[in-house]
């Protein structure tokens, strides 16, 4: 079993690589808006609680699984400590069942993210994007309010890799992902 993260602010391009990787691996790909989504549309706004249990129900029932892996995207807010205790907590979920864990962190500047925000392949899976410029103003509010890319030297996690994903295609990077961990 392996789990793989990936890291990175809005709209950087977690869920594209995501799809990419998924197509050249046996890795199962769940994005985060696989729960945000259903819950916004049934509640008719973000519900955090509900979204966590989603989460945490789908990570032990895959963990316990005979899959070959998950690549699970996450954006990361590296000054709260709740996020780094949630990165650990599903880690844990998965090292139980004696996994392999991977993290990639994907980096791009804010005007290449806010190009990205609006790009086809996101708002079809993500409804909640839809309306750019709110999205938009969310994505600059995000940046604002929280660091979301780590410092060199913090992520000291032994399977780690950060990639500058501004001028790589999606593949590209899934490529690269590909060979660092040997997937």
């Amino acid at each position: 079993m392996k789990l793989l993260f990936l890291i990175g602010d809005a709209a950087v391009g977690k869920m594209t690589v995501g799809q990419e990787l998924m197509k050249i691996t046996d890795l199962r790909l769940f994005h985060n808006h696989m729960t945000i989504e259903p819950v916004i549309e049934i509640f008719g706004y973000f519900k955090a609680s509900t979204i966590q249990r989603m989460r945490e129900i789908i990570f032990e029932d895959f963990a316990a699984s005979d899959s070959y892996g998950m690549i699970f995207t996450i954006m990361l807010a590296f000054d709260m400590q709740s996020d780094w205790d949630y990165l650990a907590h599903v880690t844990d979920i998965f090292k139980k069942h004696n996994a392999e864990i991977y993290y990639v962190e994907l980096v791009a500047p804010q005007d290449v993210r806010l190009h990205r925000n609006a790009t086809e392949n996101r708002l079809v899976h993500k409804p909640s994007k839809r309306n750019i410029e709110e999205s938009n103003q969310r994505l600059l509010r995000d940046d604002n309010n929280h660091r979301c890319v780590s410092v060199d030297g913090e992520i000291t996690f032994e399977n780690y890799i950060r990639i500058d994903n501004t001028y790589l295609s999606a593949e590209v990077v899934a490529k690269m992902i590909k060979e660092r961990f040997s997937l």
